[in-house]
This record gives C-alpha cells, structure tokens and sequence, in this order.
C-alpha cells in the first residue's frame, strides 16, 4: 500500500493533480486497462496511496481522494455487489442509493412529523473514521461470497487503515482489552467504496430498528437519523436500545443532542430546520452559502470563472434552498450581490 500524500496548498494544486492523474491514465488508456485487468485476475493488484486535503464546510473535514486507477476499479466493483444489497436496504434510507437523497429524506422527515406527537433524532460520533474494518468485512462476507471479490474489496478497505486515525479518539466497548486500540478502522472520505460501505456497515442496525423494534417510522441518511412516535416514554425506551445496538458496530451516537423532543419544536435535518407545516434553513447554512456566492461572484468579476459557472453556482444553490420556505430568504441574498459589466477578453464585448 502506497503511503498517504500529505496535499498541497493552494486548493488549485489539488485540482491540477487530480486531473494530472486522470491524464496520465488516459494517455495510454488500453495498455493501462489491460494492465489493471491481469493484476485484477492474478490478485496483484494493490490500491495506491491516497492524496488528503481538508474541507471546512459544513465543518471541517479530511478527505481523502484514491488515484485515478484505483478509482478506476471502484466503480466496477461496486456495479457488482450493489445491486445485492440494493435488494436488502430498507426503503427509508436516503443516501447514496438512486432514486433517493436529500430533498426526498427531507420530504419523508417531514411526512413522519405530521403523523407523531414526538422525534428521537441523533447521529453518530466521527462515523467515517469509526468504521471498524473487523466487522465491515462480516458484514459484506455475508452478501459477497466469492473469494476473489473479497480480497479485493479486503484490499481496498485495507488501503484506508491509519488514513482517518487523528480523527478518531479511541473508545473501548464491552469486552475489550488494551489492543482493542489497534484494531484497524476508518474509511476514507471521498471514495466510492466508502459511501456504498457507510450503507452496508449501517444495515444490520437499519433492520434492528424496522425488525426487532417493529417501527416503521424510522429513517436514515448517512450517519444522521430519526425515529418518530406519539410515546415520549417508547422513544427513550428505544433510544438505550439503539446505544446497545450500536456499541455491537463499535459505534457511538452524540448523546447531548439526541433527546426526544416534540416535533412542533422543528427537527434539525441536512441543513434544514423541519416543521410538520413548513421548513426553514438554518442560519448558519445561509451564512455559509452567502459568503460562497459572494465569492464566487468575485471569481467572476475578477475574470476567473465564466458567468455559466457563476450561474450554476446561483441556481443549485437556488434548488436546494427552494425545499424550504424560502422566498423572502432568497430575495434577501441576492439583494447583497452587486453585478456589473465585464468585458469578455476574446472579444471585448461586454458580459452581464
């Protein structure tokens, strides 16, 4: 296994290398795909180091982006396998999967709030970087009985061992004894693989919560999710259970927020605030996505980006806030952006 690159700065050097490694691979495409395909077939195939950089946004992260070639391999690999556990997902899992993500796992949040008196919403401590490797490999087994699939896959889990560890502060479950703190763990942000694995890892607990508690009021998207009920009593019942549950996966939920409250409170949900009548953004979301447009509008004024880009910018910004109750919220923002001419350089002509 490659060591991981420790990322340049600025983030304009991580883009020149990430396409710099897709045009490498590409120069030569077929003698490189043959090659991946004899490794692949003799089990000589290795995964590559990983080129890490941060985000800041909603909160700070690292990601973690795998070369080219073995991103090459993700995806088929997942064409593969995901349509076995497509089969097994509960339908009120949202992210990841076709069909669904975040606008429907608002919707359907939404829907369960109109229907119960009370939510118990929580999410998982650093779920990325808890992610034991052990049990990962128990879990997919169960689905992926072929030896040679599962080495690779083995491989490429292998590959994300020690790349999350300082975001990750040990904690020790029933059972454990001093070397539980070696024990490798943590999947990379930014894989293919990792998303998918996030689901898979997570379904065992999907089926806790729909099988053995028998509620169906329940949904998850990613780390984050919400069990509805017009019991306050049945949700703290159910919520030492979950704890229990997943201390099994060796994960931990961050207890201070996950409380049962009254929907008519108004849920916190992937950037929104929900209602059983009406949704609002969160405050923070808006002064997050007002500096990016602000900047991205300097981007443009100063000749740096076309006003295509700037108004793709505009308009998936648009679409996602549109979820909500949002009009007043909108004509605010772009009150404060300020537009004037730019000349186009090819030619002179000026640009709106």
């Amino acid at each position: 296994m490659g060591k991981p690159q420790v990322e340049p700065e600025p983030r304009q050097g991580k883009v020149r290398l990430a396409q710099s490694g897709h045009a490498c691979f590409e120069f030569a495409l077929a003698d490189r795909l043959l090659e991946l395909k004899r490794e692949l077939e003799t089990g000589q195939y290795r995964p590559g180091g990983y080129l890490n950089f941060f985000i800041h946004e909603p909160k700070r992260r690292k990601i973690s982006a795998a070369p080219f070639r073995d991103r090459v391999v993700h995806h088929p690999l997942c064409n593969v396998i995901e349509p076995r556990f497509e089969r097994l997902f509960i339908a009120d899992s949202y992210a990841n999967r076709r069909g669904k993500g975040t606008h429907r796992a608002i919707d359907r949040l939404q829907h369960f709030a109109q229907r119960h008196r009370y939510v118990l919403r929580a999410d998982i401590v650093k779920h990325f970087p808890s992610i034991d490797h052990q049990v990962l490999h128990a879990i997919l087994a169960r689905v992926v009985p072929e030896a040679d699939l599962m080495a690779l896959i083995d491989r490429i889990i292998a590959s994300g061992a020690g790349v999350l560890d300082e975001e990750y502060a040990t904690v020790y479950f029933p059972g454990d004894d001093l070397l539980a703190a070696c024990r490798p763990r943590g999947l990379p942000i930014g894989n293919l693989t990792s998303q998918f694995w996030s689901n898979c890892y997570l379904h065992p607990f999907d089926q806790f919560v729909t099988r053995e508690l028998r509620w169906a009021a329940y949904l998850r998207y990613v780390d984050d999710f919400a069990l509805f009920s017009d019991s306050k009593r049945e949700l703290w019942a159910w919520k030492r259970a979950i704890v229990e549950r997943l201390a099994r996966l060796r994960l931990t939920i961050h207890e201070g927020p996950a409380q049962v409250v009254p929907v008519e409170n108004g849920i916190p949900w992937l950037g929104f605030v929900v209602f059983p009548g009406y949704r609002r953004v969160k405050a923070r979301k808006v002064r997050g996505a007002t500096s990016r447009l602000s900047g991205r509008l300097d981007d443009y004024l100063a000749g740096h980006i076309s006003f295509a880009e700037l108004d793709a910018s505009v308009k998936a910004w648009v679409n996602h806030v549109r979820q909500a109750d949002t009009w007043g919220l909108r004509r605010h923002v772009f009150a404060g952006l300020r537009f004037t001419m730019v000349p186009e350089k090819s030619t002179g002509a000026a640009r709106p």
